[in-house]
């Protein structure tokens, strides 16, 4: 076997390109100096400045999902029923005190402002504790 006739076991391993970025040498195509010139540089946006000076809304990660009840006073019961009648989610809807929530009757609180001279009967909402006792005192009963 003649020298010429040699054959490699294993591949050639081509040499490790030195300089940064490649092909381009010195400087590699990066100017000189400075933030730009160096590795893993990173600019920080010119429009987050701007937003980091807006005022945040606070508490926008913690809306409540439960919904509040609609209020309904005395007053406007006092006025919109007669004496005897049951008053109900639906009766209020009915009379327009209350709007309803996309297509849904709303959960519905009694307030006592005003006064209650009928007697009337309350079923299906919840009552302040000030306004069960001018119902009560009304002659009215809550169901």
């Amino acid at each position: 076997m003649q020298i010429h006739q040699l054959k490699r076991t294993t591949k050639l391993a081509k040499n490790q390109r030195i300089g940064r970025g490649g092909k381009r040498g010195t400087t590699s195509g990066r100017g000189t100096k400075g933030q730009m010139a160096r590795s893993g540089h990173k600019l920080y946006p010119e429009l987050r400045d701007a937003i980091k000076k807006l005022p945040k809304l606070r508490g926008y990660r913690f809306k409540s999902f439960q919904t509040k009840a609609a209020p309904v006073n005395l007053r406007a019961i006092e006025t919109a029923f007669s004496a005897g009648a049951i008053v109900t989610p639906a009766e209020l809807v009915a009379k327009k005190l209350v709007r309803t929530a996309s297509g849904k009757i709303p959960a519905i609180k009694i307030l006592a402002t005003g006064n209650l001279t009928k007697k009337l009967s309350f079923s299906g909402m919840t009552i302040s504790a000030s306004a069960k006792e001018k119902i009560e005192k009304a002659g009215g009963e809550i169901k």
